[in-house]
């Protein structure tokens, strides 16, 4: 309880004045120390002389304190800049004495006052280390006492660079930090084996368990600096092995007014190891194509359409519409946008399968540009629910197009999926039938209908890194379908980019795909995801394999066979040369489709098959349509020709 009282005391009541006044004290009695080691400890100097000129040496040391600001750096934090600081105040209140000394001499304003030149010297380097040492001495205590109270956490950071320095002076001076650092760990050979602000490099070598178990360390903290993700990966899965938490710095330019502070490093999540670089835009065209213009967003409170509304909001846009049937999310996206302080906004609660509606939504607000990213997505869900699967991923899609053209939209914007690539499921047939519709509508209207395509996106509803958290959360076991699936990955914020750009570069008719470099296997992400949570496998949790679900395909494609790709001006973003349609023919199918699910007349997914060809059913009820499928497909080809678009 003293303790506790101590600390609490001297974080109110230590203030800047209390520290000036004890510094001035220091000076007083570093004085009076000068004169006695001058003397060899004897009193062997006229007393009455000193005591002539102790107040005038205090009163120049609190001018040049003032002067400095020295006395203003916060004790229990004391560093490299205060000591600065304090070196400059005693360098500037020496020579203020020196030069009154002198002017003395000239003109007599103190009679007998002179003060020996060795005396200063004496006095300032005295000074400079009761002054700096009393600092580190008040610094310490402070600690002791801190540390009694709080559980200390032995960690080591990995990087003794200057990022390092910089997380250990962030972990070391924050007041309520638990952390103990006992080391660093580094490659560079020139460094280990030395010190650092005490704090001794080893090498990675060293790094085993029994060094671990025997110096208690509980956790690992990355901080390296432009470091590249498979490097990165390489690393962090060679730390995960041990029974310790690995956490990571966050980039330099993340940090807080440019400091870092200890809240900001968090534990080494999964997306930080995945085997791709970040997408970047260059020479965007985003902000000019949106300038004034009046944007509505389908699905705009979901994973993509919220992040998409997101960065459209900082752009110098007109007026922004948001649609989405999920009012709860549509509420939450409205209370953010507000706190950031963006009110240009207009949040509706509507679906837009209510083509009505949707016919007054576009009369009324008139968009220019409309970014399309309603949609169900669920491939099991979907897989039998057919019905609504088409209602929306398709009849949805068909009003918000129909409406675009009769209104005059500028540019439509889709949102599809790689899952529509060569579909194996109602949920990607759905979203391949929906892509060329979009394709029959450009080719008859001046309104420019642009398609992206992409895989996974990291963290969103229902995806398989949220899944897994909430699994290890419960203890486990992790659920997966195949040990040999793998799938791309790209996160929401690149995904939401990627739709925006394509809807500047676009002139109609493309579909905009991503280079997204390597696919994940999804065993190994499961098995990494246990390591970081600090638990082993299988011993703590276990992975158990139930099989593929209907219409899940081991790996996803970003291209259907036949399509190839053009470049464009971004290295990663390239249009896919697709199949050109019969367009009467796919209309037609696609009218008839519609029709035939509004009323419940026929089977849909059969339909489905014929407008899509190379939509192939596996692990579902809807396989043995494909035999019957493969008799009629002849003739079916003949209604396609093959071409670059």
């Amino acid at each position: 309880m003293i303790q506790k009282y101590l600390i609490y005391t001297s974080q109110r009541y230590a203030s800047k004045w209390l520290v000036l006044c004890i510094d001035l004290f220091t000076i007083g009695f570093s004085f009076i120390l000068s004169y006695l080691i001058r003397f060899n400890l004897t009193l062997n100097f006229e007393v009455k002389s000193l005591l002539v000129q102790l107040p005038l040496v205090v009163l120049t040391a609190l001018l040049s304190f003032l002067i400095v600001g020295s006395y203003k750096g916060v004790v229990r934090h004391t560093g490299v800049r205060d000591v600065y600081n304090i070196f400059n105040a005693v360098c500037l209140s020496s020579i203020l004495l020196i030069f009154f000394v002198i002017a003395n001499r000239q003109v007599v304003l103190i009679n007998s006052f002179t003060v020996p030149l060795s005396i200063i010297i004496i006095n300032s380097l005295i000074t400079f280390v009761g002054l700096t040492a009393s600092r580190f001495v008040f610094k310490s205590m402070y600690s002791r006492m801190n540390g009694n109270i709080k559980t200390n956490k032995n960690v080591l950071i990995y990087g003794a660079g200057e990022s390092g320095v910089l997380t250990h002076g962030a972990i070391t001076n924050h007041s309520k930090s638990r952390y103990k650092v006992v080391g660093y760990i580094d490659r560079d050979v020139k460094k280990i084996g030395k010190n650092i602000n005490g704090v001794p490099v080893f090498s990675r070598k060293d790094l085993t368990e029994k060094f671990i178990v025997k110096n208690d360390i509980s956790e690992i903290i990355f901080s390296i600096q432009n470091i590249d993700s498979r490097k990165l990966r390489k690393t962090v899965e060679g730390l995960v092995d041990y029974p310790i938490v690995v956490k990571i710095v966050p980039p330099i330019e993340d940090w807080i007014n440019g400091e870092l502070k200890i809240s900001q490093i968090k534990q080494v999540q999964i997306e930080d190891l995945l085997d791709r670089a970040p997408i970047k835009i260059r020479n965007s065209k985003i902000a000019l194509e949106l300038m004034n213009k009046n944007i509505m967003v389908t699905g705009g409170a979901g994973s993509i359409g919220s992040e998409i509304v997101r960065q459209i909001s900082t752009y110098g846009y007109k007026s922004l519409v948001i649609i989405d049937s999920a009012e709860s999310a549509l509420y939450d996206l409205q209370q953010e946008l507000k706190q950031n302080g963006c009110h240009n906004f207009i949040p509706i609660v509507s679906d837009v399968r209510d083509k009505n509606r949707m016919n007054s939504l576009f009369a009324e607000h008139k968009p220019d540009v409309v970014f399309h990213a309603a949609a169900y997505k669920h491939v099991p869900l979907m897989e039998y629910n057919s019905y609504e699967a088409i209602k929306i991923n398709i009849g949805g899609t068909k009003n918000i197009a129909d409406l675009s053209v009769i209104h005059g939209v500028e540019k439509f914007v889709f949102v599809s999926t790689d899952k529509a690539v060569n579909p194996t499921n109602v949920m990607g047939a759905t979203k391949r039938i929906a892509e060329m519709y979009i394709s029959c509508m450009q080719r008859e209207n001046k309104t420019k209908f642009i398609t992206t395509r992409f895989g996974n996106v990291l963290g969103s509803n229902g995806s398989v890194i949220p899944l897994f958290r909430k699994q290890i959360e419960k203890g486990g076991p992790l659920t997966l379908t195949h040990k040999d699936i793998t799938r791309y990955f790209m996160t929401i914020p690149e995904a939401s980019q990627l739709v925006l750009e394509a809807g500047a570069m676009g002139e109609g008719g493309e579909i905009f795909i991503f280079d997204m470099g390597e696919s994940v296997k999804i065993y190994d992400l499961a098995k990494n995801m246990i390591k970081l949570s600090g638990l082993r496998y299988p011993q703590d949790i276990d992975i158990k394999i139930t099989g593929l679900r209907p219409g899940e395909k081991l790996y996803e494609e970003l291209l259907a066979n036949g399509e190839n790709t053009l470049p464009t001006y971004h290295e990663k973003i390239k249009i896919s040369k697709v199949r050109n349609l019969d367009y009467i023919f796919t209309r037609s199918k696609i009218d008839e489709l519609c029709i035939t699910n509004m009323f419940f007349s026929g089977n849909t997914v059969k339909l489905m098959k014929e407008i899509v060809p190379e939509y192939v059913s596996k692990n579902s009820d809807y396989c043995d349509l494909d035999t019957s499928k493969a008799e009629s497909m002849p003739q079916l080809k003949s209604n396609l020709k093959i071409v670059q678009h």
